[in-house]
C-alpha cells in the first residue's frame, strides 16, 4: 500500500444569499476558506429577503470586493411579489449591512446587467453536475424558481445546504416560523421536494451561536489598520445591539451568526449532530404559515427528505470562526492590503 496522503480538491461552492449581517459573516468565513485552499467559489446569487433585491446584490458585490473576490460572478434575485411579511431592515440596518455599506469598496457591477439568479443556478449546475455544493442563506425564492424552470436541476448539486426552519424552538418572525422559510413558504416546499437529502441548519442550533463583541474586538485589535478587521467588529457591534433590542441573546452582548453554521457543516462537521427525517412546511395556516414540521412519530416511513441539525458545539464552532476570520485578515495583509 502507498503511504501517500490524498489531498481533497477544493469544494466548489455556489451561495444563494440576502446580505444581511449574519450572511456577511458567512461570506467572509467562506472567503477565508477559499484563500486557505479548502473551497472554490463558483458564484453568488442574491435574493430579496433581509432587504430589497437591489440592496442584497449591491451588498454581496461590496463584501466580495472587500476580500478581493471581484472576479466571483454575482446574479440578481428573481422577481417575486407574493410575500406576506416584510424585510428585516430593522434588524440589519436600512442598507442591510448595519448602515456600514458606505465604508466598503464600491463595485462597478450593475444590478440591471446582472444575470438572473435562477438562470445562473441552472447554468452552474448543468456545467458541473454532481460537483457544486449549493448553500442557501436566505429565502428560497431563487432555488425554487430554478427548480420550477428546470425540474430536477437541484438534484445536480453535490449537496444542498440550507439555513432554514425552526422545530423545537420559537420562530423569529412569528411564534412558529423562521424568516427564510416564512418569507416564501411555497418556495421552501418546492426546494424540500426536490431531493431526499437536503441539509437543514435550523434556529434550534443557530440560537446557540452567539458571537460576542469581545470576540470580534480581538480581531480588530490584532489588525488595527486593516479596514476588513474594523468592519468585522463594527458589524458585530451593530448586530449585537440589534439582538439585544430584540431580546435574542439572553442579555449577552453578542449576535446570532445563523448563516455561518452552513459553513461549519461543510468544513467542520464534527461540531454538529443531525436527525434524519421528513420535513414539511405549512403554507395555509393563519397562525402557522411558514412553520417547518419534522415527523417524529414512530410509524414506518417510506419517504425522508432531510438531515436536520439538532445539536451544535457552539464554543468550538465560534472559536474556529474567529480564527478563520483572523486568517483572512492576515492573508489580506500578505496580499498588500494596508487599510
Amino acid at each position: 500500500m502507498s503511504g501517500q496522503i490524498l489531498t481533497p480538491s477544493p469544494r466548489k461552492i455556489l451561495v444563494d444569499t440576502d446580505p444581511g449581517g449574519d450572511d456577511t459573516f458567512a461570506l467572509l468565513w467562506l472567503q477565508s476558506l477559499v484563500k486557505q485552499g479548502f473551497a472554490e467559489w463558483v458564484g453568488v446569487t442574491t435574493v430579496a429577503g433581509n432587504v430589497s433585491p437591489e440592496l442584497t446584490f449591491a451588498n454581496a458585490c461590496k463584501v466580495l470586493a472587500l476580500g478581493g473576490f471581484e472576479s466571483v460572478k454575482v446574479g440578481k434575485s428573481v422577481v417575486w411579489e407574493g410575500g406576506k411579511i416584510g424585510d428585516a431592515a430593522e434588524v440589519h440596518g436600512i442598507d442591510g449591512l448595519c448602515n456600514l455599506s458606505h465604508l466598503l469598496p464600491n463595485s462597478p457591477r450593475q444590478f440591471a446587467a446582472a444575470p438572473d439568479a435562477d438562470d445562473m443556478i441552472i447554468e452552474t449546475l448543468e456545467a458541473a453536475p454532481g460537483e457544486v455544493t449549493v448553500i442557501g442563506l436566505g429565502p428560497l425564492t431563487n432555488l425554487a424558481a430554478a427548480e420550477q424552470k428546470r425540474p430536477g436541476i437541484l438534484r445536480l448539486a453535490k449537496e444542498l445546504v440550507l439555513m432554514a426552519g425552526a422545530f423545537d424552538v420559537p420562530g423569529n418572525v412569528t411564534s412558529l416560523a423562521e424568516f427564510n422559510v416564512a418569507f416564501n413558504p411555497e418556495a421552501a416546499v418546492t426546494v424540500l421536494e426536490s431531493r431526499e437529502d437536503v441539509v437543514i441548519l435550523p434556529l434550534d442550533v443557530t440560537r446557540k451561536l452567539i458571537l460576542t463583541v469581545e470576540m470580534t474586538e480581538a480581531i480588530a485589535q490584532a489588525y488595527p489598520t486593516l479596514e476588513l478587521a474594523q468592519f468585522i467588529h463594527q458589524l458585530s457591534q451593530f448586530m449585537s445591539n440589534s439582538c439585544l433590542q430584540h431580546r435574542e441573546t439572553a442579555g449577552i452582548n453578542g449576535f446570532l451568526v445563523h448563516d455561518a453554521v452552513t459553513l461549519a457543516y461543510l468544513f467542520y462537521p464534527e461540531t454538529l449532530l443531525f436527525r434524519r427525517g421528513l420535513v414539511t412546511v405549512e403554507t395555509a395556516g393563519n397562525y402557522t404559515r411558514g412553520q417547518t414540521i419534522l415527523d417524529r412519530r414512530h410509524g414506518t416511513k417510506s419517504l425522508t427528505n432531510a438531515f436536520v441539525a439538532v445539536e451544535v458545539e457552539a464554543i468550538n464552532l465560534l472559536g474556529i470562526l474567529v480564527d478563520d476570520l483572523k486568517r483572512l485578515c492576515s492573508q489580506r495583509l500578505k496580499e498588500g492590503v494596508r487599510v
